[in-house]
């Protein structure tokens, strides 16, 4: 499990600095360039950069902690911290992001688990939230034991 941890992980991704305006002071880190073998985390980044501008964007394949084959772009994490959410209510937000993925969320991504924050919010808090185990789907499955290990190999 962890070596698929290791090989899923990947560094945080700051787009663009915060104004000095802003509330939060966040570090700056350089953009990572594309990487073609993950193309739904690569699509995902760019659509929801182009869509919310955001001062800060964490996208993250959760597909490991999943029953799902080895390599898997099926379960993702997004922590969005952008200046358009001010103003909006937690709905109003996630609709933005799911409006923004509509062609991955109808095809390629199984499950999306957002965070929506203004910067004034992440100021306060910039933490992100962990993801429950996931049991495969069913716990009376009684292949999910086999198909964890699978993916621990």
């Amino acid at each position: 499990m962890l070596s698929s941890v290791v090989r899923t992980a990947r560094p945080l991704l700051l787009l663009r600095p915060v104004t000095s305006s802003s509330t939060c002071s966040l570090a700056h880190r350089p953009q990572m360039a594309p990487d073609p073998s993950r193309p739904v985390e690569t699509s995902i980044r760019a659509k929801l950069t182009e869509a919310l501008g955001p001062a800060h964007l964490e996208v993250l394949n959760e597909s490991h902690m999943h029953a799902v084959p080895p390599g898997s772009e099926s379960h993702f994490r997004v922590l969005v911290v952008s200046e358009r959410f001010d103003g909006l209510s937690l709905l109003q937000r996630h609709r933005l992001v799911n409006e923004a993925l509509r062609d991955e969320l109808s095809s390629r991504v199984h499950a999306l688990a957002i965070q929506a924050k203004t910067p004034q919010q992440w100021g306060i808090n910039p933490a992100l939230a962990k993801s429950p185990a996931c049991m495969g789907g069913s716990k009376h499955d009684d292949t999910v034991a086999d198909k964890l290990k699978a993916g621990r190999d």
